[in-house]
């Protein structure tokens, strides 16, 4: 079984340009996720997935292997599924999508999404969650997440969920951008036509929990932290230098 690590980034970002460029500690930002993505235990290779030959020619210096997908593609499970199809994965081969502006990702994490798919046969598409930090209940950059007993996720929300209505309430969980599928179901879930929930609240994996499929969630201790904004960058600058 292959289990192969994705990371898709691409130039053409809004609020932050050419990010997966943007020096870090001497290096350019997809390096560093790159590296901790190398660092997991599971995967058996690691590749950056763009469109733009500019990242792949920075990701070749530095010894990372890349595929180069289409301009065409409009998300990035559509950039995922173009590059497991190059790649050539097999129906039960695993693909790990990993967010290319996360330099700070846990290479755990990484190794945690993975737990399910080795685990259950049934199981085709995970994620991960950990404890949300008090400031970010209300925050819909913050995207919270409720689960069955058996850890599979119920709904995602940028509000505050679950409510708190009664004393001594269930805390809010942090859903962290971290996914790994099946690789015949990824084919599947980037055909799926776009639905009322995951428009409303724009966040894709609502995609698959309304056609009817399950993602189940592992657990862990803490996020890390992404860069979005200029402020983001600085921060993680900081910390890595």
């Amino acid at each position: 079984m292959q289990i192969a690590g994705l990371i898709p980034v691409r130039l053409a970002a809004t609020r932050l340009p050419r990010k997966p460029l943007l020096e870090i500690a001497g290096r350019p930002m997809v390096w560093h996720v790159w590296n901790r993505a190398v660092q997991a235990e599971g995967l058996t290779a690691v590749y950056v997935t763009t469109p733009d030959a500019e990242i792949a020619e920075a990701v070749e210096q530095f010894g990372g292997k890349t595929v180069l997908t289409s301009h065409d593609c409009r998300t990035g499970s559509d950039r995922l599924a173009e590059a497991a199809r190059l790649l050539g994965l097999q129906q039960d081969d695993i693909v790990v999508n990993m967010q290319g502006d996360e330099p700070m990702l846990d290479p755990a994490a990484i190794s945690a999404v993975i737990q399910p798919l080795l685990k259950e046969s049934s199981v085709v598409m995970s994620s991960v969650h950990c404890p949300c930090p008090p400031e970010s209940y209300e925050d819909p950059a913050a995207v919270k997440v409720v689960c069955a007993q058996n850890g599979d996720a119920l709904y995602f929300s940028r509000s505050r969920i679950p409510h708190p209505r009664l004393e001594g309430h269930l805390l809010p969980r942090l859903h962290l951008g971290l996914y790994a599928y099946r690789a015949g179901f990824l084919q599947t879930f980037a055909a799926l036509p776009p639905t009322p929930l995951e428009l409303s609240e724009s966040l894709e994996q609502l995609r698959a929990l309304e056609h009817g499929y399950r993602i189940r969630m592992a657990e862990v201790e803490k996020p890390s932290i992404g860069v979005d904004t200029l402020s983001d960058l600085e921060k993680v600058r900081k910390l890595l230098s």
